[in-house]
């Protein structure tokens, strides 16, 4: 029983937006405070359903995703929707050269090749003693060649391009991470992994 009500539950905000993740028994308080309700997928189409019609709905199921009292049996809800939430919860992103790696993806910023960490510099864009920030704004992946090629210049000093303008990441990493480990079929429409994992830049 312990173990069935501490899974992952998917949450939305008023908008449908994938906001967080919490457990099966944080997920059935909030059902039954009336706070949430549960989002089921039907023949393409989302239905939401109270509690008492998600207890209803859970009737004759015969599935291992229950959880049994004295008197009744429910499913676990998979994704439920918060009714009073419409606001994505901030997440600032640690400013760290792990993550400077994770959002220019192991990229040299200037040719464009990937490469190994080892083998990669964190560049200024526009250098220190000229003025330049250590920020997300000012600071992308280079691989030793073009750092050497571009010196104590700026881009377009140097004659380089850089392939994308350096910006602070939108980044949820404990969404991504929760998901990357649950692979649950049912929250591939609301999590795009690609927004979590890769397209950290707009």
């Amino acid at each position: 029983m312990e173990a069935i009500l501490s899974q992952n539950v998917l949450v939305l905000n008023r908008l449908w937006q994938a906001v967080n993740i919490c457990s099966v028994k944080r997920a059935f308080m909030l059902l039954y405070q009336g706070h949430a309700q549960v989002v089921e997928a039907d023949s393409g189409s989302f239905q939401t359903m109270t509690f008492d019609q998600w207890y209803s709905f859970s009737r004759g199921y015969e599935g291992a995703d229950v959880v049994s009292t004295v008197s009744f049996k429910i499913r676990v809800p998979k994704v439920i929707l918060l009714l009073f939430f419409d606001r994505m919860p901030k997440k600032e992103v640690k400013f760290t050269r792990h993550n400077i790696f994770e959002r220019d993806h192991n990229t040299c910023q200037y040719c464009g090749q990937k490469f190994d960490r080892k083998d990669l510099n964190l560049d200024h864009v526009v250098p220190r003693d000229r003025g330049g920030e250590t920020s997300w704004e000012n600071i992308v992946c280079s691989c030793v060649p073009c750092n050497s090629r571009k010196g104590n210049r700026t881009p377009t000093e140097a004659g380089m391009k850089l392939l994308h303008k350096p910006r602070r990441p939108k980044w949820r990493p404990m969404l991504h991470l929760q998901f990357s480990r649950t692979r649950e079929e049912s929250w591939k429409h609301f999590v795009d992994l690609a927004y979590w994992n890769v397209e950290l830049t707009d």
